[in-house]
């Protein structure tokens, strides 16, 4: 069951932390897995211990690129990582609920699909079949996070990732669940062979996914085929023209008015980053969100007592117009904030 999973000791995380005099940090308070015991077992142990939430990233670009797009979203989970480690820990955070687990293992997929080019169409199946495999992985450990009664927090990698992440938590709840997505693109492209553009129908189609709507959701950035598939699965979306152009409502509406329609089932908070401007993402993009908008978006979905997990992905540091250190800082600052967004908002709120 743990084939896949590289958790992290204090031999591994040491090296990113930084110490100041007369300030706790927040790796000083969060909890790292015991690694001489059976992870479930672990993680159930830890949960009883007053852990609630739990990091694991996804360090790939495999779905990207089989969706015909950039590389880059490997890094997105160290560019988080070592920011969230060393900020203040202070009563605005509850740090002590918060268990640092590790990341999936994808070495041998990533070392797979290194040579392998998205303009050759063979190729191209290839890469879609790896990202098919690490389906599976990331399936594999969602699954012990939530047998464990832990809420992960999903970060790095592709918009893929969804697909794993939504069977385990339906699996686990033994029903199709609901997803709300801050995303200019629905990712609900044909079931054409595995990528980061069509996670959410491939969920669909499996009978995994109940509901689902997108905020944010751009009028020019999806095909018709995609627009006519939402429709006939009776899913809904607030487009970013209806949003920002329009202003037929605000944000804030749009998001509480989704939310009233999936109370129904366990929600999946998903935020692909490039909704924000500016953002080093996998699709850059000058038309998109600010970072406070998708923070308010991630606290009110997190706010829902039916929220199970937030997914943050797409992040490509490498993408970032004056190189990738300049992306890993505002990769790292971002998707920080996004983060802190949802643990306070859950921290509100009595989960069920």
């Amino acid at each position: 069951m743990t084939a896949y999973l590289n958790i992290y000791d204090e031999a591994t995380v040491k090296p990113w932390c930084n110490s100041r005099a007369n300030e706790k940090k927040a790796w000083q308070s969060i909890a790292l897995l015991d690694t001489h015991v059976d992870p479930l077992q672990a993680m159930q142990d830890a949960a009883q211990f007053g852990i609630r939430y739990v990091l694991i990233g996804i360090c790939e670009d495999i779905g990207p690129r089989a969706n015909v797009g950039n590389g880059g979203a490997q890094d997105g989970w160290q560019a988080f990582v070592k920011r969230f480690l060393n900020q203040p820990d202070n009563q605005f955070l509850a740090s002590d609920k918060v268990l640092l687990l590790g990341e999936v293992d994808v070495a041998d997929l990533t070392l797979a699909a290194s040579s392998l080019s998205n303009q050759h169409p063979r190729q191209l199946e290839q890469l879609r079949d790896l990202c098919a495999q690490l389906d599976q992985r990331v399936e594999q450990v969602l699954s012990l996070i939530f047998t464990a009664g832990l809420e992960p927090i999903v970060i790095g990698g592709g918009h893929n990732n969804c697909l794993g992440i939504i069977r385990a938590l339906s699996k686990h709840k033994n029903n199709p669940i609901n997803a709300i997505n801050f995303d200019p693109h629905a990712d609900f492209r044909d079931c054409e062979g595995r990528h980061s553009g069509n996670g959410f129908r491939y969920a669909y189609h499996e009978q995994r996914l109940n509901n689902y709507h997108i905020i944010g959701m751009h009028e020019l950035k999806n095909n018709q085929a995609i627009i006519d598939a939402l429709a006939a699965a009776n899913f809904n979306y607030d487009s970013y023209q209806s949003l920002q152009v329009r202003r037929e409502k605000t944000l804030s509406d749009a998001c509480q008015q989704a939310l009233q329609n999936l109370t129904d089932a366990p929600l999946g908070v998903e935020v692909d980053l490039d909704s924000i401007s500016l953002m080093p993402v996998s699709a850059y993009t000058n038309c998109g969100f600010s970072v406070s908008d998708a923070e308010h978006f991630v606290h009110l979905a997190a706010s829902q007592t039916n929220s199970h997990y937030l997914h943050l992905c797409e992040a490509a540091p490498n993408q970032h117009p004056s190189g990738l250190q300049a992306g890993i800082n505002d990769a790292g600052q971002i998707i920080c904030a996004l983060t802190n967004a949802y643990l306070q908002a859950r921290e509100n709120v009595k989960s069920v």
